[in-house]
């Protein structure tokens, strides 16, 4: 229905570019070539868009390189031919759309671009579903997602229109002023409803949820279609079977009407021909549905070419009287006399048409129409009973017409035939209103009341933001564990509350936790598909404490070290906490405990994909050169939880992670060495003592390699053929090999020594580490100021049950060397340095190491007296 001002005003602004005149915009990946063609005709800003969406998601991120589960990839053959390329480019979308326009101001704009987005997806799906892909199974799926969008679509228009009223023209000062006016008195019936429109906002917003439901109106029954010629009579079997009574071909024996005035059949109480009672039912419901929809010119054109010109009379009174003649003369136009505008009898034909609908004698088509004028709730709830969008809009409907027959009736100096006290009475606020709706006795109104999309609209009609995020949040819950909400469903939740934020609508503590959580999860959503710029966009809106757990989650499921630096340059352009993030990500990746595998434990000396994983890790500490402190501590931690299991191969493979310029790295960072923290000066030290002690390991293993690599001695012939075939030249060859045997043999002794001497001193690096000795902490002042972050205390008690497992070890590898080289007094010297008070290396040692290394030291004792020396490796002296 149109609103009482003239001329009707559309409070449903058009979607900037609308699809309805660029059809061109098209956001599919795959296009025909003649498609491709219409494509190339449009913008440039448009064509801008959509290359960056393909580029990102054809060749940005690449999600099989994300680790875990095999599901976050759909076969792309499936996703042809269900149609689901095409709607998940909403993603993308919608991102590029928020990106783009970040501006306050563009708020209700970017709804519209929102709304834009799904009508090009839709216009897609429709013609793919024209085209038949994917069979029977594919445009079923097409059709429910069409669906789902329309239905989405019709939500953003929904929240433009209330929200541009309450936002720009409520606010508006100069409306202000208005208000302050107060209602019109004595005007035009016209002029007090204008000025009403203008002062109440309440008002409006029931004619802007009217004007959406009748944009939103599909008409569902498309089988009775009207069948029309260029010249219509009304009712003309029915006049020719009256004309010809003695030789009619149709009706014989069924008496009709006598007459053919409108009111006749009721009168007379008698039907029309059958033919013209079947035409007349199809009028009167295409009438219907033409104001249902709000095209009410439309209806009249109906009623005229359908030879029913009273119809379209009875259509016309309801319109709001106005005499432009009482009006203040324009000059020049002093005698000329005005055409008046709407009906002076407008409360008689009211009344009238108030009858009408409350008749039994007429159908429920007509009487409907009728109780849309004049606000008879009840014949259009017989007639709209089984949808919940047609119930709301006739509760409007009467609404509003009570609002504004109130306000004719208290403004305008005119005697009012009265209305019965049942039409006051059927005033109601808009929570009755939806009250009514959900306990509607249809099953199908009670349903989508209860549905998702209904509370969705429900509260963005009542303005009630609060409870609206408080039943996502129930959604949320309902879901069981490990699973989501469909993705789509939650893109259209998020994009919701991201716009109630920016408006200001989520404002108390409780309702911005409810709108972060309602992110979050969509956030989680498009983690599964991999977009870096995307989640690090929405991650960005959320508290610092969720930033860090979401995008860290998502660093978790990322393998290549590509796509590694893609994310973390996501999350630096859109202002996230990289430092944290990425420390969090390294922490969950050292500390996850991964399933045990069906091949059993890898080879000696070779590293598990899952060390590997964890190792690899260490390279999201290596983006930003501030980060340096924190790569040395973590990769520390991991190095002291590998030497504990005895994975010597990972501690290598962990110091590699680490540059080999740290140190001057560092004084980058902090000017010098001097100004390192507590925390980074400990972690130099103990990255150091890595440095010594696989040095020294290194140098032990070269040290075994030799031994086991002396030459053979060359192997004599056995076989003894006599002296008399013993020739000069086999004794020749003899003497060589010896000699080559004897050259080789000192050259393998000579690298022994020297080898040995530099393990002996790579061994004693690690024994005899200067400050306080190996994996010792330097001294500092106090321990930092966050000690219990970072474990401290399960630090030092690492540190010291390694230094009680590897310090014995190297003790008994010294031992080894030095005996193996004859170098006994310094095998005694050992048990010397073990005593020494500044190192206090006893301390590391259970009872049963310092029994085994005391025997050693023993047994080397008895060497030296078998050597004419003391036990302590001196010469004798009488």
């Amino acid at each position: 229905m149109d609103s009482p001002l003239q001329p009707r005003r559309s409070l449903l602004r058009q979607p900037l570019n609308s699809t309805q005149n660029n059809q061109a915009h098209n956001l599919s990946i795959t296009m025909l070539p003649e498609e491709q063609d219409l494509f190339r005709n449009t913008s440039s800003g448009a064509m801008g868009l959509l290359s960056r969406m393909q580029n990102r998601t054809m060749a940005g991120f690449d999600v099989t390189s994300m680790s875990g589960d095999s599901t976050l990839l759909t076969d792309n053959i499936d996703a042809v031919d269900n149609g689901v390329n095409k709607i998940d480019i909403l993603f993308a979308h919608f991102y590029e759309v928020l990106h783009t326009h970040n501006n306050t101001n563009d708020t209700l704009d970017v709804v519209q671009m929102l709304a834009q987005a799904c009508e090009q997806v839709v216009e897609q799906l429709e013609l793919e579903i024209d085209r038949g892909m994917g069979g029977n199974h594919g445009t079923k799926q097409r059709e429910a997602s069409v669906k789902w969008l329309k239905q989405e679509i019709n939500t953003w228009r929904l929240l433009h229109a209330l929200y541009y009223d309450r936002l720009l023209l409520q606010n508006d000062a100069h409306a202000d002023d208005e208000m302050q006016e107060g209602p019109l008195l004595g005007g035009s019936e016209k002029e007090v409803i204008q000025q009403l429109y203008s002062i109440n906002s309440q008002l409006r917003e029931y004619q802007m949820v009217v004007d959406w439901l009748e944009k939103c109106y599909e008409e569902k029954d498309q089988a009775n279609a009207l069948q029309s010629h260029d010249r219509m009579m009304a009712w003309e079997n029915t006049l020719f079977q009256l004309e010809n009574l003695q030789g009619a071909a149709f009706g014989r024996g069924h008496e009709i009407c006598k007459q053919l005035d409108p009111d006749a059949p009721v009168r007379e109480g008698k039907p029309l021909h059958a033919l013209d009672m079947e035409d007349n039912a199809r009028l009167g419901r295409a009438i219907f549905a033409a104001i249902r929809s709000g095209h009410i010119d439309e209806a009249l054109k109906l009623c005229k070419h359908f030879g029913q010109t009273w119809r379209a009379a009875i259509l016309e009174g309801w319109r709001l009287h106005e005499d432009p003649n009482f009006e203040q003369h324009v000059p020049g136009q002093i005698n000329e006399k005005l055409p008046i505008e709407g009906n002076p009898r407008r409360d008689v034909w009211k009344r009238c048409a108030w009858l009408l609908a409350d008749s039994k004698k007429y159908d429920e088509y007509t009487r409907a129409t009728a109780a849309v004028f004049c606000g008879h709730l009840g014949a259009l709830k017989t007639l709209l009973h089984s949808n919940w969008q047609d119930l709301l809009w006739a509760y409007m409907k009467v609404q509003i017409d009570i609002r504004v027959e109130s306000e004719i009736r208290g403004c305008c100096m005119k005697r009012y035939q009265p209305m019965p006290d049942e039409y006051w009475n059927g005033k109601m606020t808009l929570e009755q209103i939806f009250d009514e709706l959900s306990v509607a006795k249809d099953v199908s109104v009670r349903d989508y009341a209860q549905s998702q999309l209904g509370v969705i609209q429900q509260h963005i009609i009542l303005d009630t933001c609060g409870e609206l995020l408080q039943h996502m949040c129930r959604w949320l819950d309902a879901v069981p564990k490990d699973s989501y909400l469909p993705p789509h469903q939650l893109r259209f939740m998020a994009h919701i509350v991201l716009f109630m934020r920016q408006i200001g609508r989520v404002e108390q503590q409780g309702q911005q936790q409810q709108a972060e959580r309602i992110i979050a999860a969509y956030v989680d959503t498009l983690i599964k598909r991999g977009d870096p710029q995307a989640i690090a966009y929405y991650t960005a809106g959320l508290p610092n404490k969720l930033q860090v757990q979401l995008y860290a989650k998502f660093l978790t499921k990322i393998d290549q070290k590509r796509q590694r630096e893609q994310a973390l340059d996501a999350a630096l352009q859109a202002g996230l906490d990289v430092e944290q993030i990425t420390r969090h990500t390294v922490e969950i990746m050292r500390q996850e405990n991964a399933p045990s595998s069906a091949l059993g434990e890898p080879p000696t000396g070779s590293i598990s994909a899952v060390d590997k994983r964890k190792i690899h890790s260490l390279e999201y500490l290596l983006h930003l050169l501030e980060q340096r402190g924190e790569l040395l501590w973590q990769a520390n931690a991991m190095m002291r939880q590998y030497l504990a299991c005895n994975k010597i191969e990972c501690v290598r493979e962990v110091f590699a992670m680490v540059p080999a310029d740290v140190t001057n790295q560092l004084i980058t960072v902090y000017g010098s060495l001097d100004n390192l923290g507590p925390r980074e000066e400990c972690s130099l030290k103990e990255f150091l003592c890595y440095k010594v002690y696989l040095s020294g390991v290194d140098s032990f293993n070269e040290w075994v390699r030799l031994q086991q690599a002396r030459p053979q001695p060359p192997q004599k012939d056995t076989q003894n053929s006599g002296p008399t075939q013993d020739n000069f030249t086999e004794r020749m060859s003899a003497q060589h090999k010896e000699q080559t045997y004897m050259t080789e043999l000192a050259r393998w002794e000579q690298k022994v020594k020297e080898q040995s001497k530099l393990t002996t001193d790579a061994l004693f690096n690690v024994l005899l580490f200067p400050e306080k000795g190996w994996l010792s902490d330097p001294f500092i002042p106090k321990e930092p100021e966050n000690a219990a972050q970072l474990h401290w205390e399960n630090r030092l008690l690492q540190l010291e049950k390694l230094r009680s497992i590897c310090l014995p070890e190297i003790v008994l590898l010294l031992h080894d060397v030095l005996a193996k080289s004859g170098d006994y007094p310094a095998c005694i010297r050992l048990a010397d340095e073990i005593a020494d008070e500044r190192r206090q290396l006893y301390k590391v040692y259970t009872k049963q190491k310092l029994a085994e290394v005391l025997v050693k030291i023993a047994d080397t004792s008895l060497q030296l007296l078998n050597n004419k020396l003391d036990p302590w490796g001196y010469p004798i002296t009488s």
